[in-house]
């Protein structure tokens, strides 16, 4: 074949690109499973971290064997809802078939939309309920877990994360503890609007649902902050019925137990 004719680099290329489309499928072929334990094993870990399940840092230096079976020893049930607060799906939680709805940018859509999401739901057997927060930042995705007390209102812990904000300017919300800190034992007003406030001097009010923005990451704070109230509203139904619900029935506990 005349390597200068046009047949001849077509098939050349063809045959080039056949091959390396071989070999990346098959890469991701075997790399695929591996890739997947440690995006579920990353996900529990922020989870559990937001639970205070255990110190973030033991989180990260246990191996993901480890994580998947520490989920299961201390998580009670897991299930998703729709945008009516009515349960939608279960969750398996045992430790070789652990279910988690990780892929939160379609269920951020779904509910910008008001159309079929799929949110979950994970109650841990301290009584801890914890839901993921999803938005934009400023150059990314952010997004966490905001972990609940039993009475679904009051906040026990947070865990944020980032694809790519300002290294010492946003990314404090992953890298500061402090920051994450200041979250436990702030509460969600549900049925406010907003529920929750992130922003400059935000502390300051004395409000108990305000936290202050990270000094010199307005926009990723605004981002958080927006996120946080947009999933809030979206389980409004769910653990604001229960977290009313809860009001209800403490009073209750306390007059019987004084009689």
């Amino acid at each position: 074949m005349n390597t200068n004719s046009n047949v001849y680099t077509v098939v050349y290329t063809t045959v080039i690109v056949v091959i390396v489309a071989a070999v990346l499928a098959f890469v991701a072929g075997k790399l695929g499973p591996a890739q997947n334990a440690n995006a579920k094993a990353e996900t529990l870990r922020q989870m559990m971290s937001a639970a205070g399940i255990k110190p973030t840092e033991e989180l990260y230096s246990t191996k993901n064997a480890g994580i998947l079976q520490l989920y299961a020893d201390n998580i009670e049930e897991a299930y998703t809802i729709g945008l009516d607060g009515q349960k939608n799906g279960e969750l398996t939680t045992d430790k070789d078939n652990i279910q988690l709805v990780d892929k939160l940018k379609p269920q951020n859509k779904a509910i910008k939309a008001g159309g079929d999401a799929t949110l979950p739901v994970y109650i841990f057997k301290s009584g801890v309920i914890v839901i993921p927060v999803y938005g934009a930042g400023l150059w990314g995705p952010i997004w966490g877990y905001i972990a609940f007390e039993p009475d679904c209102r009051t906040i026990a812990g947070a865990y944020f994360d980032h694809e790519s904000e300002t290294p010492g300017l946003g990314a404090k919300i992953k890298d500061e503890a402090w920051f994450r800190e200041k979250f436990a034992g702030k509460v969600v007003e549900w049925g406010a609007t907003p529920a929750f406030r992130l922003e400059k001097n935000a502390e300051a009010t004395g409000a108990a649902n305000a936290v202050d923005a990270i000094t010199g990451a307005t926009m990723t704070s605004k981002g958080l902050n927006d996120a946080m109230n947009v999933w809030f509203k979206a389980y409004e139904d769910h653990l604001g019925l229960a977290s009313a619900m809860h009001a209800i029935a403490e009073p209750e506990t306390n007059k019987a137990e004084e009689e």
